[in-house]
């Protein structure tokens, strides 16, 4: 049996068109991206810390193999969205990859990143940018790669996102996501479930002081969609040879496509 305490109010099945999800609650659209905002600038000196805390090291396992499935080439270029503080860009640099850009809408994120690429000496071939993934500021077909990692349930029109990483894509490239997802194996479901809902929110409040925005971590997790359902999303974005590769029992899952 999964907790209830997992699972959103019925209303917000019943929100209108101009609302979406902030966690379990509907809110009006245009609220969303500030409620974000502030969730990311609170959390964004501990963000590293506490993601080795939420998944006991394994999303560090989790970035290896999306990197590994992007298949670095110093030829590539790689669009990183909602770059956070840098695991991916900096994968990608350390496995090959040519010239990338990083990216998050959240300015506290990016500059933690770009103070740790600095410490890594990645600044090579490596460029900043502020950016909303929803309207991205690049010209069609100009990059090789679009990635976004853990980044995509947090967006407001998750479509646009997908859409815009396909058209900034050259003929042969491929986004790929990688998102918390449906978990698959029933047996871990009410463990899961107590993790991320009496466990998390406890330490986040703890660790990062604000146990709120941990709260909506979790609750955006569960609002996100399933494995399938985000396939058929990249598919109705015009992406081709749409797959995914579940990981730990769908707690997580890659999805990728590509622009024919």
């Amino acid at each position: 049996m999964i907790d209830n305490s997992s699972m959103p109010p019925s209303s917000s099945h019943d929100a209108s068109a101009e609302e979406t999800d902030f966690g379990f609650r509907s809110v009006p659209k245009e609220e969303k991206k500030p409620l974000v905002r502030a969730v990311f600038d609170s959390v964004a000196s501990k963000y590293d810390v506490m993601n080795d805390l939420m998944s006991l090291g394994i999303h560090r396992v989790w970035k290896r193999i999306f990197i590994t499935e992007l298949a670095p080439a110093p030829g590539l270029k790689l669009l990183d969205l909602a770059g956070g503080t840098g695991d991916i860009t900096f994968g990608w640099m350390r496995s090959g990859g040519g010239p990338a850009i990083m990216t998050d809408i959240n300015a506290s994120m990016l500059s933690v990143g770009r103070d740790r690429a600095i410490e890594k000496g990645l600044v090579s071939n490596l460029s900043f940018c502020v950016v909303d993934a929803e309207a991205i500021p690049l010209k069609d077909m100009s990059v090789d790669r679009v990635t976004i990692a853990f980044g995509l349930r947090n967006c407001t029109d998750k479509m646009a996102v997908i859409r815009e990483a396909r058209r900034v894509l050259r003929p042969g490239g491929k986004f790929q996501c990688l998102e918390f997802s449906r978990v698959q194996v029933a047996a871990l479901a009410p463990v899961y479930d107590a993790w991320s809902f009496k466990v998390l929110p406890v330490m986040g409040g703890l660790v990062a002081k604000d146990r709120e925005s941990y709260q909506y971590l979790a609750e955006s997790i569960r609002m996100f969609p399933d494995q399938e359902t985000l396939a058929e999303m990249f598919r109705e974005a015009g992406l081709s040879n749409v797959k995914y590769q579940s990981l730990s029992g769908g707690i997580a899952a890659i999805h990728s496509g590509w622009r024919l």
